[in-house]
């Protein structure tokens, strides 16, 4: 039996101790250059290959033990509308998003995800039929590359990732499924409890959330989640990916961060520190969450501190430990100045409380209002 052969897929790995998911795509790609913000669409598995490739790279680098193929947004009835339409089809989109991923997790002993998004068309009430043949076409392409497991993931409405959920279900493939929602619940007042029980019902075999809150509000979250589901008698593996930024006025907000005037472009003063998400990780874990990971603003290096955190319960350190030494352990070698080597424990930074320098700056912003707003 050949080393790739033999790799334990998902649930047996969940069930053996924490998964290390990976962490920011398109706000990371933005950033570099290769994706269109606004869309936030995934052209660049196409246009710009190399850059993808990169970045799954890096993940694996910092102890990833998924990489999730770069299909974010990538239905037809989405790209459609973006970009001035693009010629670019799911399945174009799709099928290059899996060969990236596969040739890197390939690399390493990584395994491979491929994920389903929301598509206007269910927005649009084009109906069950119509949302479930879009996200089909994503799946057999899926299957086709024969994904390790399959994710519904940043939903908003639950109806919708019970769609999702039925679709992949049908591949007899581990299924995943993760909402972009808070305390406050789904877009439509559903409570994250309920959310829960139906993701579950559905077939997930892998319940939680993605994106839209900062991790300590998701984890609030995550705890009505898991209370629901106990009291349910459903036992489905949990998981949390959250966003890389401080944002507490959302938390009783039903869409989440969006409504921040820094949104998009200046959310970086927001930023967690890699000693943030050791926290994050560390409550996550003892929570019972048992697959951990990032989205928007989850750098490699943010992925590298959860590795590092939960090296002990993993058995191993990411494969970047070379350059990466404990809790700064490696500043003892620093010729800075003669105070910079004693920056080099724990017990120095977790004392450290880091300002925004920006004299002129607030603390907290105010939510946008707006008509509609949900």
């Amino acid at each position: 039996m050949s080393a790739l052969s033999a790799k334990k897929g998902i649930l047996e790995r969940l069930a053996d101790g924490p998964v290390i998911g990976d962490g920011s795509y398109v706000v990371t790609l933005e950033k570099r250059g290769y994706v269109k913000a606004g869309p936030f669409t995934p052209e660049a598995a196409i246009e710009h290959p190399d850059a993808v490739k990169q970045l799954h790279k890096e993940f694996l680098r910092a102890g990833a033990d998924v990489i999730q193929a770069f299909t974010f947004y990538a239905t037809d009835g989405k790209l459609s509308i973006t970009e001035g339409g693009k010629s670019y089809t799911s399945t174009d989109l799709n099928q290059a998003a899996c060969d990236l991923a596969r040739d890197v997790a390939d690399s390493g002993n990584a395994l491979v995800c491929g994920g389903v998004s929301p598509t206007p068309t269910y927005t649009d009430g084009k109906g069950k039929e119509v949302v479930q043949n879009e996200f089909k076409k994503q799946v057999d392409v899926f299957v086709k590359n024969d994904v390790d497991f399959l994710l519904a993931e940043f939903f908003g409405f639950i109806e919708e990732t019970e769609w999702a959920i039925e679709t992949l279900k049908v591949t007899g493939k581990p299924v995943a499924a993760t909402m972009r929602i808070g305390p406050v619940g789904d877009l439509a007042g559903v409570s994250p409890g309920d959310c829960a029980v139906r993701m579950a019902k559905a077939g997930a075999d892998i319940v939680g959330l993605n994106c839209s809150f900062d991790y300590q509000t998701e984890l609030k979250a995550m705890k009505m989640m898991k209370q629901a589901l106990d009291a349910a008698g459903l036992k489905p593996f949990l998981m949390t990916q959250p966003l890389g930024y401080h944002v507490p006025e959302s938390e009783n907000c039903r869409v989440g961060y969006y409504d921040l005037p820094e949104y998009p472009f200046a959310m970086e003063p927001r930023l967690l520190t890699r000693w943030d998400v050791r926290k994050y990780a560390r409550e996550a874990y003892n929570m019972g969450i048992r697959y951990i990971g990032g989205c928007c603003g989850f750098e490699p290096y943010h992925i590298r501190e959860i590795s590092e955190e939960l090296s002990k319960e993993r058995g191993f350190r990411p494969p970047g430990k070379d350059k990466n030494e404990d809790w700064g352990a490696g500043m003892k070698e620093s010729t800075i100045t003669k105070h910079t080597p004693t920056r080099c424990n724990r017990a120095y930074w977790e004392n450290v409380k880091p300002a925004m320098g920006r004299a002129e700056g607030p603390l907290l912003s105010k939510i946008v209002k707006y008509d509609g707003q949900a």
